[in-house]
């Protein structure tokens, strides 16, 4: 069960964007809607309002509700383009020109900003790619089941512990988060898998910190990371928006993101 959150004022709820895929032109428009809802629920849960914009919002309102923002979700979608970061397709597939562009528009105006981002999935991989990193193209072993097509696919994902991400996930747990190996004071949640593309080490941007990985047969993959600076930039592999297959410390991470994006809030004149 989710420990839901008291709901608060209208007044105090951040504005945050969250990029989402437009169903209108996806091949299975009420799946693509329900998966957008769950983002949207998280952030309104956790006491914010959520503003969905696409590749079908005008440019004019787009970079509106950019320029307002107090919070940015890049959400999960298809692959990026390698072309991003100097690479041949070599593995990428379903890659999505557009969807590329508007998530890199939103990213810089959050740049521009000091806007709170939380990347998710796609989002992840996005945030390193922006930040001069680079991705494998195809690691198979965690493409796990199509959403809404049979039980999630799970894998271990080990976490730093001195880390912006385990002190939200902490918040997420009545008893915070404990060591999973008395040798050792990492910690280990179980998390979904609906990727088949990747960040390792070598690739990861170096303006930021991994705090997060599994094993695959690629060798050790980054699933978590963050800025390395104040600033506050986390990001996760997995699919903390599906509730079904996720861990229940993921609703900290959620309320961490939308505290971050009321603190950065200034709401506007009357």
């Amino acid at each position: 069960m989710l420990a839901l959150m008291p709901a608060r004022p209208a007044a105090t709820r951040p504005p945050i964007v969250l990029i989402v895929a437009d169903a209108a032109h996806s091949t299975n428009p009420a799946l693509t809607l329900s998966k957008s809802e769950l983002y949207l629920d998280a952030v309104r849960r956790h006491g914010g309002d959520p503003v969905p914009v696409s590749v079908a919002t005008p440019p004019v309102e787009r970079d509106r509700l950019l320029g307002e923002m107090a919070g940015l979700v890049l959400t999960g979608g298809p692959d990026l383009d390698p072309a991003l970061y100097n690479e041949p397709v070599a593995g990428a597939t379903d890659i999505d020109a557009p969807r590329d562009k508007l998530d890199q528009v939103a990213w810089r105006e959050a740049e521009r900003r000091s806007v709170p981002v939380f990347g998710i999935c796609r989002g992840f991989q996005a945030i390193n790619v922006f930040s001069g990193g680079s991705l494998l193209q195809d690691v198979p072993s965690h493409a796990g089941t199509p959403y809404g097509r049979g039980p999630a696919k799970t894998h271990d994902m080990e976490i730093d512990p001195n880390s912006r991400l385990a002190r939200a996930l902490a918040e997420g747990s009545p008893e915070g988060l404990a060591a999973t190996d008395e040798d050792d004071d990492a910690v280990e949640l179980v998390v979904n898998t609906y990727h088949h593309q990747a960040v390792d080490h070598a690739g990861l941007a170096a303006s930021l910190r991994p705090v997060g990985w599994a094993a695959s047969e690629a060798g050790r993959l980054v699933e978590a990371l963050e800025s390395r600076d104040d600033r506050w930039i986390v990001a996760v592999q997995c699919h903390p928006e599906r509730t079904e297959s996720t861990p229940d410390e993921f609703e900290g991470l959620w309320e961490a993101f939308v505290r971050a994006a009321r603190e950065n809030y200034s709401e506007p004149a009357a």
